[in-house]
């Protein structure tokens, strides 16, 4: 497969957690359940989420990219790093259904948690293979730890 394809296929296997999610997420005034949550006064506007997520799934895909494409580490199986990067894609998706899908916060919170401790195995792993990889993740951490405290608050108000 060219690079170009293998980037291609990259960029699109980071998006599949935001696709199904979006089954799932609010949309304006169609939930009326999360609309009428007490939430953060740090909670950003719809169009906020919508484009953070798509600027970091592109970021995911471009390290999950760089791993792929990595010949420098000719000992080092990459299995580890693809069943991290596979577990945050399953964890990311199953928060949209649990916390919008099933309206459970505490339960949502929790794989928040576990989401935010397999991303920062995956980065750590994926430093093995790239050093831009690594650093191109921590953006997704740090969202899912502001994303924490957006969920524990509505958690806590609510």
């Amino acid at each position: 497969m060219s690079k170009f394809w293998t980037f291609i296929f990259a960029e699109i296997i980071s998006f599949i957690p935001g696709a199904i999610g979006v089954f799932f997420t609010p949309h304006g005034a169609s939930n009326i359940w999360y609309n009428e949550l007490s939430k953060s006064m740090l909670t950003p506007a719809g169009w906020v989420f919508s484009v953070a997520w798509t600027i970091l799934y592109i970021l995911l895909g471009i390290a999950l990219y760089l791993v792929i494409v990595d010949k420098d580490n000719k000992r080092v199986s990459k299995s580890n790093a693809y069943w991290l990067f596979f577990g945050q894609m399953i964890l990311n998706a199953l928060w949209s259904f649990v916390f919008f899908g099933l309206h459970m916060s505490a339960m949502a919170l929790l794989v928040l948690i576990f989401l935010i401790v397999v991303s920062i195995y995956m980065a750590r792993t994926f430093r093995r293979f790239s050093t831009a990889a690594y650093y191109l993740v921590w953006p997704y951490i740090i969202w899912m730890c502001f994303a924490t405290y957006l969920n524990a608050t509505i958690m806590f108000l609510n």
